[in-house]
Protein backbone atom coordinates (compact mmCIF):
# COMPACT_ATOMS: atom_id res chain seq x y z
CA UNK A 1 0.00 0.00 0.00
CA UNK A 2 2.76 1.96 1.01
CA UNK A 3 5.15 1.31 -2.18
CA UNK A 4 5.30 4.86 -3.69
CA UNK A 5 6.27 6.21 -0.56
CA UNK A 6 9.04 3.70 -0.16
CA UNK A 7 10.06 4.65 -3.70
CA UNK A 8 9.64 8.22 -3.17
CA UNK A 9 11.72 8.68 -0.13
CA UNK A 10 15.13 7.36 -1.84
CA UNK A 11 14.36 9.44 -4.62
CA UNK A 12 14.12 12.30 -2.31
CA UNK A 13 17.20 11.79 -0.23
CA UNK A 14 18.89 11.06 -3.49
CA UNK A 15 18.38 14.51 -5.20
CA UNK A 16 18.97 16.07 -1.74
CA UNK A 17 21.95 14.73 -1.58
CA UNK A 18 22.88 16.40 -5.51
CA UNK A 19 21.91 19.39 -4.82
CA UNK A 20 24.03 22.24 -3.54
CA UNK A 21 23.85 24.46 -1.03
CA UNK A 22 22.24 27.57 -2.60
CA UNK A 23 19.26 25.09 -3.99
CA UNK A 24 18.56 23.58 -0.11
CA UNK A 25 18.27 27.08 1.22
CA UNK A 26 15.94 28.29 -1.55
CA UNK A 27 14.18 24.75 -1.00
CA UNK A 28 13.93 26.07 2.96
CA UNK A 29 13.14 29.26 2.13
CA UNK A 30 10.22 28.72 -0.26
CA UNK A 31 8.90 25.87 3.13
CA UNK A 32 8.88 28.48 5.51
CA UNK A 33 7.17 30.71 3.49
CA UNK A 34 4.91 28.57 2.34
CA UNK A 35 4.36 27.15 5.99
CA UNK A 36 3.62 30.78 7.62
CA UNK A 37 1.04 31.48 4.80
CA UNK A 38 -0.86 29.03 5.89
CA UNK A 39 -0.71 30.15 9.56
CA UNK A 40 -1.88 33.61 8.60
CA UNK A 41 -4.82 32.23 6.74
CA UNK A 42 -5.92 29.78 9.16
CA UNK A 43 -5.14 32.61 12.10
CA UNK A 44 -7.96 34.90 9.82
CA UNK A 45 -10.09 32.51 8.81
CA UNK A 46 -10.86 31.64 12.57
CA UNK A 47 -10.99 35.06 13.84
CA UNK A 48 -14.08 35.60 14.94
CA UNK A 49 -16.48 38.50 13.01
CA UNK A 50 -17.31 41.50 15.83
CA UNK A 51 -21.01 41.86 16.38
CA UNK A 52 -22.63 45.51 16.58
CA UNK A 53 -24.86 46.37 19.04
CA UNK A 54 -26.37 48.71 17.36
CA UNK A 55 -26.91 48.41 13.61
CA UNK A 56 -26.98 52.14 13.20
CA UNK A 57 -23.38 54.33 13.83
CA UNK A 58 -23.67 56.50 16.85
CA UNK A 59 -22.12 60.04 15.75
CA UNK A 60 -22.37 61.99 19.07
CA UNK A 61 -19.33 62.08 20.63
CA UNK A 62 -20.57 62.51 24.61
CA UNK A 63 -23.37 59.55 23.96
CA UNK A 64 -20.71 57.69 22.12
CA UNK A 65 -18.38 58.11 25.18
CA UNK A 66 -21.05 57.05 27.83
CA UNK A 67 -21.72 53.88 25.98
CA UNK A 68 -18.13 52.96 26.11
CA UNK A 69 -17.80 54.31 29.49
CA UNK A 70 -20.07 51.70 30.50
CA UNK A 71 -19.10 48.90 28.59
CA UNK A 72 -15.78 48.74 29.90
CA UNK A 73 -16.71 48.92 33.15
CA UNK A 74 -19.27 45.51 32.41
CA UNK A 75 -15.79 43.87 31.14
CA UNK A 76 -17.06 44.08 27.51
CA UNK A 77 -14.43 44.09 24.73
CA UNK A 78 -15.81 46.65 22.33
CA UNK A 79 -14.60 48.66 19.30
CA UNK A 80 -15.52 51.74 17.72
CA UNK A 81 -14.78 52.12 14.03
CA UNK A 82 -14.51 55.05 12.21
CA UNK A 83 -17.91 55.55 11.26
CA UNK A 84 -18.86 55.27 14.99
CA UNK A 85 -19.97 51.87 14.89
CA UNK A 86 -19.87 50.08 18.49
CA UNK A 87 -18.95 45.82 18.30
CA UNK A 88 -18.41 43.24 20.30
CA UNK A 89 -16.64 40.08 19.69
CA UNK A 90 -20.13 37.59 20.13
CA UNK A 91 -23.69 37.61 19.76
CA UNK A 92 -24.65 36.74 23.29
CA UNK A 93 -21.81 40.08 24.49
CA UNK A 94 -23.98 42.17 21.75
CA UNK A 95 -27.35 40.96 23.76
CA UNK A 96 -26.19 41.46 27.42
CA UNK A 97 -24.53 45.26 26.60
CA UNK A 98 -27.72 46.10 24.71
CA UNK A 99 -29.89 44.93 27.43
CA UNK A 100 -27.78 47.05 30.24
CA UNK A 101 -27.81 50.00 27.75
CA UNK A 102 -31.60 49.89 27.44
CA UNK A 103 -32.49 49.06 31.05
CA UNK A 104 -30.09 52.13 32.25
CA UNK A 105 -31.39 54.59 29.49
CA UNK A 106 -28.52 54.77 27.96
CA UNK A 107 -29.44 53.79 23.95
CA UNK A 108 -28.92 57.05 21.60
CA UNK A 109 -32.04 58.96 20.56
CA UNK A 110 -31.46 57.91 16.79
CA UNK A 111 -31.73 54.11 17.10
CA UNK A 112 -34.93 52.50 15.99
CA UNK A 113 -36.02 49.63 18.74
CA UNK A 114 -36.31 47.67 15.76
CA UNK A 115 -32.96 47.60 14.69
CA UNK A 116 -32.33 45.97 18.06
CA UNK A 117 -33.85 42.69 16.98
CA UNK A 118 -33.25 42.58 13.29
CA UNK A 119 -36.35 40.90 11.88
CA UNK A 120 -36.58 39.32 8.72
CA UNK A 121 -40.04 38.91 7.31
CA UNK A 122 -40.87 37.14 4.18
CA UNK A 123 -44.75 35.48 3.98
CA UNK A 124 -47.42 35.74 1.19
CA UNK A 125 -50.33 37.02 3.27
CA UNK A 126 -50.63 39.84 5.78
CA UNK A 127 -51.95 37.48 8.69
CA UNK A 128 -48.98 35.17 8.12
CA UNK A 129 -46.18 37.93 8.44
CA UNK A 130 -48.41 39.81 11.08
CA UNK A 131 -47.73 36.07 13.00
CA UNK A 132 -44.37 35.98 11.89
CA UNK A 133 -43.67 38.79 13.50
CA UNK A 134 -45.37 38.45 16.84
CA UNK A 135 -42.89 35.24 16.60
CA UNK A 136 -39.76 36.63 16.01
CA UNK A 137 -40.11 39.07 18.78
CA UNK A 138 -41.11 36.81 21.19
CA UNK A 139 -38.12 34.37 19.92
CA UNK A 140 -35.65 37.53 20.47
CA UNK A 141 -36.82 39.17 23.63
CA UNK A 142 -37.31 35.54 24.96
CA UNK A 143 -33.04 35.38 23.62
CA UNK A 144 -31.94 38.96 24.63
CA UNK A 145 -33.82 38.16 28.72
CA UNK A 146 -31.96 34.54 28.93
CA UNK A 147 -29.17 36.73 27.90
CA UNK A 148 -28.56 37.75 31.45
CA UNK A 149 -26.65 36.89 34.26
CA UNK A 150 -29.42 36.61 36.30
CA UNK A 151 -32.37 34.87 33.98
CA UNK A 152 -31.91 30.55 33.82
CA UNK A 153 -34.54 30.43 31.13
CA UNK A 154 -37.70 32.54 30.53
CA UNK A 155 -40.95 32.08 28.92
CA UNK A 156 -42.59 35.25 26.80
CA UNK A 157 -45.88 35.57 25.49
CA UNK A 158 -47.01 39.21 23.52
CA UNK A 159 -50.27 39.99 22.11
CA UNK A 160 -50.56 42.25 19.14
CA UNK A 161 -54.57 43.14 18.33
CA UNK A 162 -55.18 44.16 14.95
CA UNK A 163 -55.13 48.27 14.28
CA UNK A 164 -58.30 49.61 14.50
CA UNK A 165 -59.64 52.65 12.86
CA UNK A 166 -60.00 54.67 15.44
CA UNK A 167 -57.73 55.08 18.32
CA UNK A 168 -60.29 55.26 20.78
CA UNK A 169 -60.94 51.44 19.64
CA UNK A 170 -57.62 50.67 19.47
CA UNK A 171 -57.08 47.25 22.00
CA UNK A 172 -53.62 47.92 24.12
CA UNK A 173 -50.73 45.42 23.35
CA UNK A 174 -49.91 43.07 26.06
CA UNK A 175 -47.17 41.29 27.38
CA UNK A 176 -46.15 38.50 30.01
CA UNK A 177 -43.28 37.17 31.07
CA UNK A 178 -42.25 34.02 33.06
CA UNK A 179 -38.88 34.42 34.41
CA UNK A 180 -36.65 31.51 36.19
CA UNK A 181 -33.81 32.92 38.18
CA UNK A 182 -30.49 31.26 38.91
CA UNK A 183 -29.40 30.78 42.22
CA UNK A 184 -28.53 33.55 44.60
CA UNK A 185 -29.78 35.69 42.24
CA UNK A 186 -31.84 39.12 43.29
CA UNK A 187 -33.44 39.37 40.21
CA UNK A 188 -36.58 38.51 41.57
CA UNK A 189 -36.72 41.45 44.48
CA UNK A 190 -34.15 44.29 42.55
CA UNK A 191 -36.68 46.47 41.08
CA UNK A 192 -33.61 48.51 38.37
CA UNK A 193 -33.33 44.97 37.28
CA UNK A 194 -36.79 44.51 36.61
CA UNK A 195 -37.17 47.78 35.00
CA UNK A 196 -34.94 46.87 32.79
CA UNK A 197 -36.60 43.79 31.08
CA UNK A 198 -39.67 46.01 31.17
CA UNK A 199 -37.86 48.69 29.35
CA UNK A 200 -36.92 46.12 26.87
CA UNK A 201 -40.22 45.13 26.30
CA UNK A 202 -41.56 48.60 25.79
CA UNK A 203 -39.05 49.33 23.04
CA UNK A 204 -39.62 45.72 21.21
CA UNK A 205 -43.17 46.14 21.26
CA UNK A 206 -44.92 48.83 19.22
CA UNK A 207 -47.81 50.24 21.00
CA UNK A 208 -46.87 48.62 24.51
CA UNK A 209 -47.26 50.08 27.86
CA UNK A 210 -45.71 49.52 31.67
CA UNK A 211 -49.32 48.73 32.62
CA UNK A 212 -49.91 45.98 30.34
CA UNK A 213 -46.71 44.24 30.86
CA UNK A 214 -46.36 41.25 33.26
CA UNK A 215 -43.45 39.81 34.99
CA UNK A 216 -43.80 36.73 37.20
CA UNK A 217 -41.20 34.27 38.45
CA UNK A 218 -41.38 30.61 38.36
CA UNK A 219 -43.79 30.14 41.21
CA UNK A 220 -46.27 32.48 39.54
CA UNK A 221 -45.70 35.87 41.80
CA UNK A 222 -45.97 39.38 40.28
CA UNK A 223 -42.59 41.00 40.49
CA UNK A 224 -42.89 43.86 38.63
CA UNK A 225 -45.73 45.78 41.00
CA UNK A 226 -43.91 48.60 41.86
CA UNK A 227 -46.74 49.63 43.70
CA UNK A 228 -46.65 46.66 46.05
CA UNK A 229 -42.97 47.28 46.17
CA UNK A 230 -42.99 50.57 47.72
CA UNK A 231 -43.06 48.98 51.18
CA UNK A 232 -39.86 47.10 50.18
CA UNK A 233 -38.10 50.04 49.07
CA UNK A 234 -38.95 52.13 52.24
CA UNK A 235 -36.82 49.02 54.12
CA UNK A 236 -34.28 49.10 51.70
CA UNK A 237 -33.93 53.02 51.78
CA UNK A 238 -33.80 52.36 55.64
CA UNK A 239 -31.12 49.86 55.65
CA UNK A 240 -29.04 51.90 53.41
CA UNK A 241 -29.54 55.22 55.87
CA UNK A 242 -28.45 52.81 58.47
CA UNK A 243 -25.43 51.29 56.59
CA UNK A 244 -24.78 54.73 55.50
CA UNK A 245 -24.92 55.74 59.44
CA UNK A 246 -22.85 52.79 60.67
CA UNK A 247 -19.87 53.61 57.91
CA UNK A 248 -20.17 56.79 59.35
CA UNK A 249 -19.58 56.34 62.82
CA UNK A 250 -17.11 54.07 61.91
CA UNK A 251 -14.79 56.76 59.99
CA UNK A 252 -15.04 59.22 63.29
CA UNK A 253 -14.20 56.54 65.22
CA UNK A 254 -11.05 55.34 63.02
CA UNK A 255 -9.98 58.84 62.91
CA UNK A 256 -10.13 59.64 66.95
CA UNK A 257 -8.80 56.23 68.06
CA UNK A 258 -5.96 56.75 65.80
CA UNK A 259 -5.22 60.67 66.73
CA UNK A 260 -5.64 59.61 70.61
CA UNK A 261 -4.10 56.63 70.41
CA UNK A 262 -1.06 58.06 68.76
CA UNK A 263 -0.93 60.14 71.85
CA UNK A 264 -1.91 58.31 74.86
CA UNK A 265 -1.09 55.00 73.48
CA UNK A 266 -3.43 52.19 72.98
CA UNK A 267 -3.66 50.42 76.38
CA UNK A 268 -4.59 53.63 77.50
CA UNK A 269 -7.26 54.47 74.47
CA UNK A 270 -8.85 51.48 73.92
CA UNK A 271 -12.52 52.45 72.58
CA UNK A 272 -14.39 55.24 71.46
CA UNK A 273 -18.22 55.70 70.81
CA UNK A 274 -19.81 57.82 68.50
CA UNK A 275 -23.27 57.99 67.63
CA UNK A 276 -24.70 60.15 65.11
CA UNK A 277 -28.32 60.66 64.19
CA UNK A 278 -29.07 61.69 60.46
CA UNK A 279 -32.14 62.92 58.40
CA UNK A 280 -32.15 61.10 55.54
CA UNK A 281 -35.59 62.76 54.22
CA UNK A 282 -35.82 64.55 51.27
CA UNK A 283 -37.72 67.97 51.67
CA UNK A 284 -38.18 70.77 49.51
CA UNK A 285 -38.99 74.06 51.07
CA UNK A 286 -39.02 77.69 49.60
CA UNK A 287 -37.20 80.49 51.78
CA UNK A 288 -37.88 84.12 51.26
CA UNK A 289 -35.35 86.27 52.36
CA UNK A 290 -35.13 89.74 53.56
CA UNK A 291 -31.98 92.25 53.78
CA UNK A 292 -31.36 95.94 54.06
CA UNK A 293 -30.47 97.74 51.10
CA UNK A 294 -27.02 99.13 50.97
CA UNK A 295 -26.63 102.93 50.29
CA UNK A 296 -22.36 103.02 50.84
CA UNK A 297 -20.31 100.05 50.42
CA UNK A 298 -18.28 99.35 52.88
CA UNK A 299 -14.70 100.87 52.64
CA UNK A 300 -12.13 97.72 52.83
CA UNK A 301 -8.80 100.23 53.30
CA UNK A 302 -10.67 101.27 56.84
CA UNK A 303 -10.47 98.69 60.07
CA UNK A 304 -14.14 99.64 60.77
CA UNK A 305 -17.35 98.67 59.23
CA UNK A 306 -18.41 102.11 57.42
CA UNK A 307 -21.12 101.35 55.23
CA UNK A 308 -24.53 102.74 55.24
CA UNK A 309 -27.45 100.28 55.32
CA UNK A 310 -30.83 101.25 55.07
CA UNK A 311 -33.74 99.11 55.98
CA UNK A 312 -36.10 99.95 52.76
CA UNK A 313 -36.34 102.99 50.42
CA UNK A 314 -39.68 105.09 49.85
CA UNK A 315 -40.64 104.90 46.07
CA UNK A 316 -44.15 106.21 46.20
CA UNK A 317 -45.34 108.46 49.27
CA UNK A 318 -49.50 109.93 48.92
CA UNK A 319 -50.47 112.69 50.85
CA UNK A 320 -54.20 113.37 51.69
CA UNK A 321 -55.43 116.51 53.49
CA UNK A 322 -59.14 117.06 53.47
CA UNK A 323 -61.64 119.55 55.61
CA UNK A 324 -65.40 119.83 55.63
CA UNK A 325 -68.02 122.32 57.84
CA UNK A 326 -71.58 121.77 57.27
CA UNK A 327 -74.20 119.84 58.58
CA UNK A 328 -73.71 116.27 59.52
CA UNK A 329 -76.03 113.42 59.03
CA UNK A 330 -76.77 109.66 58.73
CA UNK A 331 -77.96 107.92 55.84
CA UNK A 332 -81.04 106.06 57.00
CA UNK A 333 -81.29 103.32 53.90
CA UNK A 334 -83.56 103.00 50.89
CA UNK A 335 -87.09 104.74 51.27
CA UNK A 336 -89.76 103.41 53.54
CA UNK A 337 -87.05 101.05 55.21
CA UNK A 338 -86.14 100.96 58.84
CA UNK A 339 -82.79 102.40 59.71
CA UNK A 340 -79.40 100.42 60.40
CA UNK A 341 -77.46 103.61 62.18
CA UNK A 342 -76.21 103.05 65.98
CA UNK A 343 -78.20 104.92 68.37
CA UNK A 344 -75.26 107.45 69.06
CA UNK A 345 -74.98 107.96 65.45
CA UNK A 346 -78.64 108.42 65.46
CA UNK A 347 -78.60 111.12 68.00
CA UNK A 348 -75.81 113.24 66.11
CA UNK A 349 -78.02 113.71 62.81
CA UNK A 350 -78.87 116.84 61.20
CA UNK A 351 -76.39 118.53 63.55
CA UNK A 352 -73.86 120.94 62.88
CA UNK A 353 -69.75 121.00 62.81
CA UNK A 354 -66.52 120.47 61.18
CA UNK A 355 -64.89 117.82 59.81
CA UNK A 356 -60.64 117.59 59.25
CA UNK A 357 -59.06 113.94 57.92
CA UNK A 358 -55.24 114.06 56.82
CA UNK A 359 -53.66 111.13 55.64
CA UNK A 360 -49.81 109.69 54.54
CA UNK A 361 -49.40 106.77 52.43
CA UNK A 362 -45.53 105.26 51.43
CA UNK A 363 -45.01 102.56 49.54
CA UNK A 364 -41.30 101.57 50.51
CA UNK A 365 -38.77 99.17 48.65
CA UNK A 366 -37.33 96.01 50.03
CA UNK A 367 -34.54 93.73 49.37
CA UNK A 368 -35.63 90.31 48.96
CA UNK A 369 -34.77 87.16 47.77
CA UNK A 370 -36.90 83.72 47.07
CA UNK A 371 -34.53 80.61 47.25
CA UNK A 372 -35.80 77.13 46.46
CA UNK A 373 -33.99 74.13 48.57
CA UNK A 374 -33.68 70.85 48.85
CA UNK A 375 -32.90 69.46 52.24
CA UNK A 376 -30.99 66.73 51.53
CA UNK A 377 -30.06 63.53 54.34
CA UNK A 378 -27.88 65.49 56.63
CA UNK A 379 -26.35 65.04 60.10
CA UNK A 380 -28.84 66.18 62.96
CA UNK A 381 -26.08 65.53 65.84
CA UNK A 382 -23.19 63.83 66.57
CA UNK A 383 -22.15 62.59 69.85
CA UNK A 384 -18.70 61.34 71.22
CA UNK A 385 -17.50 59.40 74.58
CA UNK A 386 -14.21 58.64 75.32
CA UNK A 387 -12.47 57.31 78.21
CA UNK A 388 -8.47 57.48 78.81
CA UNK A 389 -6.40 55.74 81.47
CA UNK A 390 -4.16 57.65 83.72
CA UNK A 391 -0.70 55.66 84.47
CA UNK A 392 0.48 53.34 86.59
CA UNK A 393 3.72 53.44 88.21
CA UNK A 394 5.38 50.45 90.27
CA UNK A 395 7.21 51.51 93.65
CA UNK A 396 10.87 50.44 94.47
CA UNK A 397 12.67 50.14 97.08
CA UNK A 398 16.46 51.54 97.97
CA UNK A 399 17.87 48.32 96.76
CA UNK A 400 15.72 49.17 93.38
CA UNK A 401 13.67 46.07 93.74
CA UNK A 402 9.67 46.64 93.84
CA UNK A 403 7.90 46.63 96.48
CA UNK A 404 5.67 43.77 97.55
CA UNK A 405 2.37 44.01 99.68
CA UNK A 406 1.32 41.69 102.20
CA UNK A 407 -0.60 39.74 99.77
CA UNK A 408 2.09 39.22 97.85
CA UNK A 409 1.24 41.59 94.96
CA UNK A 410 3.65 44.64 93.80
CA UNK A 411 2.34 47.88 95.65
CA UNK A 412 1.55 50.30 92.23
CA UNK A 413 0.71 53.91 92.36
CA UNK A 414 -1.62 55.70 89.62
CA UNK A 415 -1.37 59.11 88.24
CA UNK A 416 -4.76 60.70 86.80
CA UNK A 417 -4.94 62.92 83.36
CA UNK A 418 -4.65 66.23 83.82
CA UNK A 419 -7.99 68.57 83.16
CA UNK A 420 -5.92 70.14 81.02
CA UNK A 421 -4.92 67.49 78.99
CA UNK A 422 -8.75 66.63 79.36
CA UNK A 423 -9.41 69.76 77.84
CA UNK A 424 -7.13 69.31 74.80
CA UNK A 425 -8.03 65.97 73.99
CA UNK A 426 -11.96 67.40 73.81
CA UNK A 427 -10.57 69.93 71.50
CA UNK A 428 -9.26 67.83 69.52
CA UNK A 429 -12.04 65.31 69.32
CA UNK A 430 -14.09 68.30 68.51
CA UNK A 431 -12.04 69.02 65.28
CA UNK A 432 -11.61 65.60 64.47
CA UNK A 433 -15.49 65.22 64.04
CA UNK A 434 -16.50 69.28 62.76
CA UNK A 435 -18.33 69.82 65.94
CA UNK A 436 -21.32 72.22 65.62
CA UNK A 437 -22.84 73.47 69.10
CA UNK A 438 -26.16 74.81 67.17
CA UNK A 439 -26.94 71.20 66.36
CA UNK A 440 -26.61 69.67 69.71
CA UNK A 441 -23.21 68.04 69.11
CA UNK A 442 -21.76 66.52 72.48
CA UNK A 443 -18.39 65.63 73.36
CA UNK A 444 -17.33 63.88 76.14
CA UNK A 445 -13.56 63.01 76.71
CA UNK A 446 -13.61 61.26 80.28
CA UNK A 447 -10.54 59.47 82.66
CA UNK A 448 -11.73 56.54 84.73
CA UNK A 449 -9.06 54.08 85.59
CA UNK A 450 -9.51 50.56 83.88
CA UNK A 451 -10.02 47.85 85.99
CA UNK A 452 -6.75 46.13 84.67
CA UNK A 453 -6.70 43.55 88.14
CA UNK A 454 -6.49 40.57 85.77
CA UNK A 455 -3.11 42.52 83.68
CA UNK A 456 -1.82 43.35 87.38
CA UNK A 457 -2.62 39.60 88.40
CA UNK A 458 -0.29 37.99 85.33
CA UNK A 459 2.47 40.59 85.72
CA UNK A 460 2.30 39.69 89.57
CA UNK A 461 2.65 35.75 88.75
CA UNK A 462 5.41 36.46 86.05
CA UNK A 463 7.87 38.89 88.43
CA UNK A 464 7.06 35.91 91.41
CA UNK A 465 7.58 33.21 88.88
CA UNK A 466 11.14 34.93 87.90
CA UNK A 467 12.01 35.61 91.29
CA UNK A 468 11.65 31.98 92.45
CA UNK A 469 13.03 30.78 89.20
CA UNK A 470 16.23 33.19 89.73
CA UNK A 471 16.53 31.43 93.50
CA UNK A 472 15.85 27.90 92.29
CA UNK A 473 18.39 28.41 89.82
CA UNK A 474 21.18 29.96 91.98
CA UNK A 475 21.03 27.03 94.51
CA UNK A 476 21.26 24.72 91.31
CA UNK A 477 24.20 26.34 90.37
CA UNK A 478 25.61 26.31 94.06
CA UNK A 479 24.79 22.75 94.73
CA UNK A 480 26.02 22.09 91.12
CA UNK A 481 29.69 23.73 92.38
CA UNK A 482 29.39 21.92 96.25
CA UNK A 483 29.23 18.57 94.30
CA UNK A 484 31.92 19.10 92.17
CA UNK A 485 34.10 20.35 94.55
CA UNK A 486 33.27 17.05 96.77
CA UNK A 487 34.20 14.98 93.53
CA UNK A 488 37.50 17.00 93.58
CA UNK A 489 38.11 16.25 96.70
CA UNK A 490 37.41 12.61 96.94
CA UNK A 491 39.78 11.81 93.90
CA UNK A 492 42.55 14.04 95.83
CA UNK A 493 42.00 12.33 99.45
CA UNK A 494 42.05 8.68 96.73
CA UNK A 495 45.09 10.00 94.99
CA UNK A 496 46.48 10.64 97.92
CA UNK A 497 45.72 7.40 99.62
CA UNK A 498 47.29 5.85 96.04
CA UNK A 499 50.60 7.48 96.17
CA UNK A 500 50.72 6.14 99.87
CA UNK A 501 50.27 2.93 98.93
CA UNK A 502 52.36 2.92 96.07
CA UNK A 503 55.23 4.15 98.47
CA UNK A 504 55.25 1.79 101.28
CA UNK A 505 54.03 -1.55 98.26
CA UNK A 506 57.60 -0.13 96.85
CA UNK A 507 59.28 0.40 100.52
CA UNK A 508 58.13 -3.06 101.07
CA UNK A 509 59.72 -3.92 97.62
CA UNK A 510 62.97 -2.21 98.19
CA UNK A 511 63.10 -4.46 101.39
CA UNK A 512 62.40 -7.75 99.96
CA UNK A 513 64.99 -6.80 97.27
CA UNK A 514 67.83 -5.88 99.67
CA UNK A 515 66.95 -9.08 101.74
CA UNK A 516 66.94 -11.49 98.58
CA UNK A 517 70.31 -9.45 97.34
CA UNK A 518 71.85 -10.18 100.58
CA UNK A 519 70.62 -13.77 100.52
CA UNK A 520 71.89 -14.34 96.89
CA UNK A 521 75.05 -12.96 97.64
CA UNK A 522 75.63 -15.25 100.87
CA UNK A 523 74.49 -18.03 98.47
CA UNK A 524 77.83 -17.17 96.64
CA UNK A 525 80.55 -17.43 99.72
CA UNK A 526 81.42 -20.47 99.92
CA UNK A 527 81.06 -22.13 103.42
CA UNK A 528 77.92 -20.42 104.22
CA UNK A 529 74.90 -22.73 103.79
CA UNK A 530 71.85 -20.62 103.49
CA UNK A 531 68.43 -21.99 103.76
CA UNK A 532 66.06 -20.97 100.42
CA UNK A 533 62.18 -20.92 100.38
CA UNK A 534 60.33 -22.94 98.05
CA UNK A 535 59.36 -19.67 96.01
CA UNK A 536 63.06 -18.56 96.15
CA UNK A 537 63.66 -22.03 94.75
CA UNK A 538 61.37 -21.39 91.70
CA UNK A 539 62.20 -18.12 91.20
CA UNK A 540 66.29 -18.98 90.86
CA UNK A 541 65.32 -22.15 88.54
CA UNK A 542 62.61 -19.67 86.41
CA UNK A 543 65.77 -17.53 85.90
CA UNK A 544 68.17 -19.99 85.37
CA UNK A 545 65.45 -21.63 82.61
CA UNK A 546 65.47 -18.12 81.25
CA UNK A 547 68.75 -17.73 80.91
CA UNK A 548 69.61 -20.74 79.28
CA UNK A 549 66.78 -20.39 76.80
CA UNK A 550 67.95 -17.09 75.90
CA UNK A 551 71.59 -18.40 75.11
CA UNK A 552 70.09 -20.96 73.24
CA UNK A 553 67.26 -19.61 70.95
CA UNK A 554 68.21 -15.51 71.12
CA UNK A 555 66.14 -14.72 68.17
CA UNK A 556 63.51 -16.02 70.00
CA UNK A 557 64.02 -14.13 73.08
CA UNK A 558 64.37 -10.87 70.87
CA UNK A 559 61.34 -11.89 69.33
CA UNK A 560 59.62 -11.75 72.92
CA UNK A 561 61.13 -8.96 74.48
CA UNK A 562 60.21 -6.81 71.42
CA UNK A 563 56.58 -7.50 71.66
CA UNK A 564 56.53 -7.33 75.37
CA UNK A 565 57.49 -3.31 74.54
CA UNK A 566 54.83 -2.95 72.12
CA UNK A 567 52.05 -4.34 74.11
CA UNK A 568 52.99 -1.89 76.78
Amino acid sequence: MFDWLKKLLPTVRELWTKWTMVQKLILAGITAVSVTALVLVFAVSSKPAAVPIFNVPITNEVVRNGIMIRLDEEGANATVNAAGLISVPDQDTARRMRDILIREDLVPGNVDPWDLFDVQRWTTTALTEDVNLRRSIEREVKQHVEALDDVDRANVVISMPKKAVFSSQQEPATASIIIYAKPRSDITTNRKKIEGIQKLLVFAVEGLKDENITINDESGLRINDFQGMAANDELDLVAKSQKMISDLEKKYRDQVLAALQSTYSQDRVRDLNVKIDMDYSKKQSEITEYTPIIINPDNPNTPYDDSQKQESIPIEIQKTDKKWTGTLYSPEGPAGTAGQVPPNYADMSNTYGTSEETGLRQTNAVNSKKTQEEKKPSIDRVTVSVNIDGTWKKKYDGKGNPMILVDGSIDREYTAVLPAELDAAAALVRNAIGYNQSRGDSVAVQNIPFDRRTQFEKEDFVYIRGQQTRRTFIILILAVIGFIILIFGVNALKKIGDIRRKRKEAEEQRRRDVEEEARLYGAQEPGIDITMSEDDRRRAELVGNVESMAREHPENVAQLIRTWMMEE
